[in-house]
C-alpha cells in the first residue's frame, strides 16, 4: 500500500545523502519534498502541517548526531515522528466479566464481514472462544457468508435469519453466547453504501443494550481520504475505540492509515489484507513507519512463518538437514509452508533493504502462484521413490512426470535444477562455507 510514498520519500533521501553538512537550505527542501509526497499519498493536510512542523524543529535543533550522515539524520527523525503520529500500538481490552462483546461497524463493501471471520480465528489462536453473530439483516445473503465463513474455520454463528430487530438479535446472542461457553461474542452489524441517520440509530441502540468493551470500525484502506470522514463520522455518533483498515495490501496510498490515527484519535488495532482468513495482522507503528520509509518488517515477517510453519515440521526438518538430507518431499513441504505466509511481493518488501533492490522490478502474482502450482503438479507426479531419490529420474521417467502434471520435460528439468541448487546450498549454508555466513544449526 506504501510503495509509492516509499519511494518518493526515499529518492528524497538519497538527493540528500550526496551531502556532507546538513545545511537550514537542505532541510527546507526535504521538507517541501516530504510535504508533496504525504499530499500525494492521501494525508490529511493537517496532519501533514503538524508532521512537518515536528520535523522541522528537530532537524535545525540540536538534537542531530554527528555520527550520522545527513540522509540517515533525517530518516531518523521522519521515523520517530511518523511513528508519534500514527500513535500507540492499539490492542483490544477485554475487561470485565465475559462474555466480551466486541462490535464491528463501517460502511457496505468494507469487508466487515470477512474481517469478523480473520479476527475470530485470531482470538481463538490467542487462547478464546468466540462466536460471530449476524446482525445484518438487510443485505442480501450476509448471513449465510458469515455461516460459511464460521463452517470454514470451526467457529459458532448466531443468526435469527431476520426475525426480529438486529438490537434484540444482538441480545439474544450473548445469552446464546453463555450457553455456548464463548467468551467473546463477534458482532456483524449492518452497513450502508453511506453514513445515515437510519443505521446511526441502529448502531446506537445496539450499543446501549449490549455495552460491547469494543466498538470497531473496519475501515477501506482504498478509500483515501474519505476514510478519515467516515471514521470521524462514526465516532462522533457511537463512539469508536479502534479501527481495523483493511486491503492495506492493495495499491491504495496509504493516506488514510497516517490519518486517521491523528484526526480522530482513536488508535489502530489491526491491519487487513487479502481474503485469506490468516490476514490480518495485529498494527505496529514502528514496523509501519519502517515499511513507509524502505526499512523492512522482519518482525513481522518473522511472526509469520512462526505462524505458518509446523514447529514439529520445522524439527524434523532441522534433523534431516544435519544429517545432509533434503528431497523432492522435502521440498514440497516448504514450498506450501511459504505459501501460507502471503503474497510474495508483500513478503519481498518486509526485508530490509529488498524492497529498494526491486523497485522497477514487476512481479506478476498471478504468474508466480501460477508457476508454484506448476511445481506442486511435477513433483506430485512423481513415485515416493522419485520424490526420495531424484537421481533415478532418467528421460523416460522425465516424460511420464510431465505428461502426468500437464507441463513439459524442460520446465521438469527446471525444477530438478531448482532442487539441486536449493539442497547444494542448505548444505553450505549447514557446514558454514558461504562467507560471512554463521552455520545454520
Amino acid at each position: 500500500m506504501f510503495e509509492s510514498l516509499s519511494e518518493k520519500l526515499q529518492d528524497v533521501f538519497n538527493r540528500l545523502g550526496k551531502h556532507g553538512v546538513l545545511w537550514e537550505e537542505d532541510v527546507k527542501a526535504v521538507l517541501r519534498e516530504i510535504r508533496l509526497a504525504l499530499l500525494e499519498a492521501d494525508v490529511n493536510y493537517k496532519v501533514v502541517k503538524d508532521f512537518v512542523d515536528r520535523v522541522r524543529a528537530k532537524a535545525v535543533g540540536e538534537e542531530l548526531s554527528r555520527a550520522l550522515n545527513p540522509a540517515q539524520q533525517v530518516v531518523k527523525i521522519v521515523h520517530q515522528e511518523l511513528v508519534e503520529t500514527l500513535g500507540e500500538p492499539g490492542r483490544l481490552e477485554l475487561k470485565g466479566r465475559a462474555p466480551y462483546v466486541i462490535m464491528l461497524v463501517g460502511l457496505q463493501g468494507s469487508g466487515k464481514t470477512t474481517t469478523a471471520g480473520k479476527l475470530a480465528r485470531h482470538l481463538r489462536s490467542r487462547g478464546h472462544f468466540p462466536m460471530m453473530v449476524a446482525a445484518d439483516t438487510y443485505r442480501p445473503a450476509a448471513i449465510t457468508q458469515l455461516e460459511v465463513l464460521g463452517r470454514q474455520i470451526n467457529i459458532p454463528v448466531y443468526s435469527d435469519r431476520g426475525k426480529v430487530a438486529p438490537p434484540q438479535i444482538c441480545v439474544d446472542s450473548m445469552n446464546a453466547g453463555r450457553e455456548r461457553g464463548s467468551d467473546v461474542i463477534l458482532l456483524d452489524t449492518a452497513g450502508r453504501l453511506q453514513i445515515d441517520n437510519e443505521m446511526m440509530s441502529e448502531l446506537v441502540a445496539i450499543r446501549n443494550r449490549v455495552q460491547p468493551v469494543e466498538i470497531l470500525l473496519v475501515a477501506d484502506a482504498m478509500t483515501g481520504q474519505e476514510a478519515v470522514n467516515i471514521a470521524r463520522g462514526f465516532h462522533e455518533q457511537v463512539g469508536l475505540t479502534g479501527l481495523i483498515l483493511t486491503k492495506v495490501d492493495g495499491d491504495a496510498r496509504g493516506g488514510a492509515a497516517i490519518s486517521m490515527r491523528a484526526v480522530t484519535g482513536v488508535p489502530i488495532k489491526f491491519l487487513g489484507t487479502g481474503e485469506k482468513l490468516g490476514g490480518l495482522e495485529p498494527f505496529y507503528p514502528d514496523r509501519l513507519a519502517s515499511r513507509i520509509l524502505g526499512m523492512g518488517d522482519m518482525l513481522s515477517l518473522i511472526e509469520r512463518a512462526e505462524q505458518a510453519f509446523d514447529e514439529q515440521q520445522t524439527r524434523e526438518m532441522e534433523e534431516k538437514l544435519r544429517q545432509g538430507e533434503f528431497d523432492l518431499e522435502d521440498f514440497l513441504d516448504q514450498l506450501r509452508q511459504v505459501r501460507k505466509m502471503g503474497p510474495l511481493n508483500e513478503l519481498l518488501g518486509m526485508i530490509p533493504g529488498l524492497g529498494k533492490q526491486l523497485r522497477g522490478v514487476e512481479i506478476d502474482q498471478v504468474q508466480t502462484e501460477a508457476q508454484l502450482k506448476y511445481v506442486e503438479a511435477i513433483i506430485l507426479s512423481m513415485t515416493p521413490g522419485e520424490r526420495r531419490n531424484p537421481k533415478i529420474l532418467n528421460g523416460s521417467r522425465r516424460r511420464r512426470i510431465a505428461i502426468g502434471s500437464g507441463t513439459s520435460v524442460q520446465q521438469v528439468n527446471q525444477l530438478l535444477t531448482q532442487y539441486r541448487q536449493m539442497k547444494k546450498m542448505i548444505q553450505r549454508l549447514n557446514q558454514g562455507k558461504l562467507r560471512g555466513l554463521p552455520r545454520l544449526f
